[in-house]
């Protein structure tokens, strides 16, 4: 991808698909990543030239699967993929941004005042009966690049309310994955289990997802064989 005369990358065909008449806040975002990315350790250097394709716009045609008026969490939501950009790009959506480390969550605290996106920043992680306890439970989970299938199911099934939908942002070998590590996630609560693609109309390589959703009866096993419960319970934002 060819940038413009200040190194800004230049924003590809498809944007205004993505994200409508909010292109502005995403190319701000863009912006601040290609600034501040690098030197704060959330974006590799030979990454800060493929934001838009390989980071930005792959992580928002995750859309496509998310319901409108749903409560979304981003587990380990880093640099904010794809949290930001899903936020920038659906104003309907109640979006928390979860991630663990310290840094990071300054990072997000610091996009979203700057883009002023309603979301809200937690710190902690996907197996914590604190987050669970704060955060209640949600219509959709996603994570992109967070962890293999199994380990990724264990994390992030017990946060989706019963019948909720959890989408794991996942490279080609989705499909590989999936058999290998099938019997585990549906050990975990994952039904409906399939491998899909997002962005034929915006991406040149459309991204895959590995699409599943929380079983509705009874309580699931959580981190180290621990049962969570199925409450469906949810927590105003502050």
């Amino acid at each position: 991808m060819t940038g413009s005369a200040d190194g800004t990358p230049t924003a590809p065909p498809g944007i205004e698909r993505a994200f409508g008449d909010r292109v502005d806040l995403a190319t701000r975002y863009v912006e601040l990543l290609r600034a501040y990315g690098g030197q704060r350790g959330l974006i590799g250097p030979r990454e800060l030239d493929r934001l838009w394709d390989r980071h930005v716009l792959n992580s928002v045609v995750v859309q496509e699967l998310v319901p409108h008026g749903a409560r979304v969490v981003d587990v380990g939501s880093g640099a904010g993929l794809p949290g930001v950009p899903l936020a920038i790009a659906r104003p309907d959506l109640d979006i928390v941004l979860l991630e663990p480390m310290a840094r990071r969550v300054a990072w997000l605290e610091e996009v979203s005042d700057e883009l002023e996106l309603p979301v809200q920043v937690v710190r902690g992680r996907a197996e914590e009966r604190v987050v669970h306890d704060r955060c209640g439970r949600f219509d959709v989970v996603t994570g992109r690049a967070l962890a293999p299938l199994a380990r990724f199911s264990e994390w992030c099934l017990p946060l989706a309310r019963p019948g909720g939908l959890v989408l794991a942002m996942k490279g080609a070998s989705a499909t590989d994955e999936v058999a290998r590590d099938r019997e585990a996630m549906r050990s975990y609560g994952a039904r409906n289990i399939r491998v899909v693609t997002c962005g034929s109309g915006t991406l040149a390589e459309p991204a895959t997802v590995v699409s599943m959703t929380r079983w509705k009866q009874g309580p699931q096993r959580g981190r180290g064989g621990r049962r969570t419960t199925t409450s469906s319970s949810r927590r105003r934002r502050k």
